[in-house]
């Protein structure tokens, strides 16, 4: 066993020995030997996939773990990518936890599951049979929902959210599974090597395709399949909710790269054409309800479809430049997109556990309600503030620059790509656009609304800054978002591995990619541009204090139209700063707005009191889920009758069952 091999089975059997001290070990020791333990394996999870990335695989076939088909593992460059960022997010949720499960989810079951969940994540991309894999995804999901679901006694929404989670999950589980059936029975084999070597006939090649990236789409919370995670993300605890939106997520990406791009080795243009389409809905409809949402970790959960839909545009360019013959641009957009992949779960995993911060410092996650957090939580607002910069790809944030290198691949196939690239890019390319604009406006909300002015309840008045090893996670997390930006280039390179993972062959990319701008021959250095904007800053920060000096302090008041001094009721709230943009989408969001108007009993021309509630509902949950659970429901509630206890009814229905089988065998015989 090599080194890659060694890690990564030290990384599971540490995970083990944490869910056994969760779930056995004394009350006092439970939570700091499971979180140490989880971030331990987390650690030798990263270890083992930069070791795979740096060009050392590793593989095995255990025979005796698994009926009929045993367990094979198998860990390549793609593999350790994702298997580095698993790490590293479970490195920095582990260490949060640590401090936040001390109120109330310090329990044997969340401490136990806790490990387990990070474990399967490590296992999905190391799995190389559909067996194995099909094992691991189900682990995961199953680890997962007990996760989501640990706090549903005190709190109703946590068994709705795990309800549509379940359901969702399998559901996509199911297509999952039967898409890589289909592919392992025309095969002939279950192991992956088999699977690339595999010849199938174009129909079948369609349906496998289309079956899995159905049920992987579902677990990235890809448009219209992400009901279930702007309700589990927010609702589950919040270093889970950093595992859940910055790595499991990541999984539906990794499936449809390894199935679509290694195993199917590519397709035809329409196959792309659908994940493109897909991806770039799910963009800008998710960052549009990340705009308009108040509840702080909701539009954390609404941002990570927005990424992962930018994502998704990425992979869907490469396989349409691969099926092209464009090598060059294909490997260029593979590697944005899985440079997103790592970008985004920086800064994400930095915000939902800043977010879990807030909500337990002030018991709430409602942007209305909070507020003047700047003062009361110093560092958890400098490190929210790195986050929601990240995130808003803005320079020097880390998503600037793989959000730019898709933006370059998108730009340069216009003069190649034919009719279908010259209608599909441009529009790909707004779509990013505006999509950057708009994540700009929500994290300014988020920021601004959340943390700066007054605060605008009570709870936001009482919060007191997050123990040291909440803030030693959140700062992990925003020292890996700083490397990420200021040094981008130090990882393009190794990410090439990856790419020549999934893009094979003679005309592959595999060297080295460094950015330059047009005309200009050195490269561009983000380093140079923090520095900048930190003197430009500074600067202004000093003028400022220079002039402000100057003025000439009067004890009297000066004239304020007699409005008084400034109070919380006169700042923007969340539901106002978002006004304007919900105006302007108003075809696309609709929104609900109702105003109640009370008068005095003396007189209805005089009014006591006037309600305003605004309501921006998930338009597609509307239209496409709701009628569907309107017709099960009906249905279930028909299927009554049919349980009435009686024992003579559930023989008769066992007899004409037995029959029926039986007149179908001796017809199709």
């Amino acid at each position: 066993m090599n080194l890659v091999g060694t890690l990564f089975c030290t990384a599971l059997a540490v995970c083990a020995a944490s869910a056994l001290a969760g779930l056995v070990a004394p009350t006092r020791l439970r939570l700091p030997l499971a979180g140490l333990g989880t971030a331990g394996a987390g650690a030798l999870g990263t270890a083992a996939g930069l070791a795979a990335l740096l060009g050392e695989s590793w593989s095995a076939w255990l025979p005796e773990l698994l009926p009929l088909a045993g367990v094979r593992l198998a860990i390549d460059p793609l593999a350790g990518l994702f298997l580095a960022v698993t790490g590293v997010v479970a490195l920095c949720a582990a260490i949060y936890g640590i401090g936040y499960s001390r109120d109330g989810l310090d329990g044997r079951v969340v401490q136990a599951t806790a490990p387990l969940f990070v474990a399967a994540l490590l296992l999905v991309p190391a799995a190389a049979s559909v067996s194995t894999f099909l094992v691991a995804w189900e682990l995961m999901a199953i680890t997962s929902l007990l996760l989501v679901v640990a706090d549903h006694r005190h709190r109703s929404a946590v068994g709705e959210a795990g309800l549509w989670y379940g359901v969702m999950t399998h559901l996509g589980f199911v297509t999952i599974l039967a898409g890589l059936l289909a592919f392992a029975a025309g095969a002939g084999g279950e192991s992956f090597d088999q699977l690339r070597h595999a010849e199938l006939s174009p129909a079948l090649r369609g349906t496998v395709f289309l079956a899995t990236v159905v049920g992987f789409a579902s677990k990235a919370g890809i448009v219209p399949l992400h009901v279930w995670l702007p309700r589990a993300h927010p609702e589950a605890p919040s270093q889970i909710s950093a595992l859940m939106s910055a790595a499991m997520v990541n999984m539906g990406v990794y499936g449809i790269v390894r199935v679509g791009l290694d195993l199917l080795h590519g397709g035809p243009v329409w196959w792309w054409m659908v994940v493109l389409i897909a991806g770039a809905i799910s963009a800008l409809y998710g960052i549009l309800q990340a705009a308009v949402a108040a509840d702080l970790k909701g539009l954390l959960g609404h941002s990570t479809t927005e990424n992962m839909g930018l994502v998704l545009i990425g992979v869907g360019a490469a396989g349409l430049f691969a099926a092209w013959g464009n090598a060059v641009l294909a490997a260029l957009a593979l590697t944005a997109a899985l440079l997103h992949v790592v970008n985004h779960a920086g800064f994400k995993t930095l915000l939902f556990l800043a977010a879990g911060s807030v909500q337990r410092a002030t018991g709430t996650r409602d942007l209305d309600q909070l507020g003047g957090l700047r003062t009361r939580m110093p560092y958890t607002t400098g490190l929210f503030a790195v986050g929601a910069l990240c995130a808003s790809a803005l320079p020097p944030g880390n998503a600037f620059v793989s959000e730019w290198l898709l933006l370059q691949s998108l730009i340069h196939a216009l003069p190649t790509s034919g009719v279908v690239g010259a209608v599909t890019m441009p529009l790909a390319v707004g779509v990013i656009a505006l999509s950057a604009g708009l994540a700009v406006a929500t994290f300014v909300k988020a920021f601004g609304i959340g943390f700066l002015a007054k605060p605008r309840g009570p709870e936001a008045a009482r919060a007191a800054e997050s123990p040291p090893a909440m803030l030693g996670g959140m700062a992990l997390a925003a020292c890996c978002c700083l490397v990420l930006a200021l040094a981008p280039t130090a990882i393009l390179p190794v990410l090439s591995h990856a790419v020549a993972v999934a893009l094979p062959g003679p005309g592959a990319v595999t060297g080295e990619v460094s950015l330059h701008l047009a005309g200009i021959s050195s490269v561009i250095s983000p380093l140079l541009i923090a520095v900048a904007l930190g003197v430009a800053v500074a600067g202004a920060l000093a003028l400022t204090r220079v002039f402000a000096t100057r003025r000439v302090r009067r004890a009297a008041r000066l004239w304020d139209c007699g409005g008084g001094p400034m109070s919380a009721r006169m700042e923007y709230t969340a539901t106002s700063f978002a006004e304007p943009l919900q105006r302007v989408f108003d075809n696309v969001l609709a929104p609900e707005s109702d105003v109640d108007v009370t008068p005095v009993k003396e007189s209805a021309y005089l009014v006591e009191s006037v309600r305003f509630r605004a309501k921006v509902p998930d338009r597609i949950e509307r239209r496409l889920y709701e009628p569907v659970l309107s017709v099960l429901t009906f249905v279930g509630r028909g299927a009554r009758h049919l349980a009435t206890g009686s024992v003579h009814r559930y023989l008769a229905y066992g007899f004409w069952a037995l029959t029926g089988a039986l007149i179908m065998l001796a017809v199709f015989q």
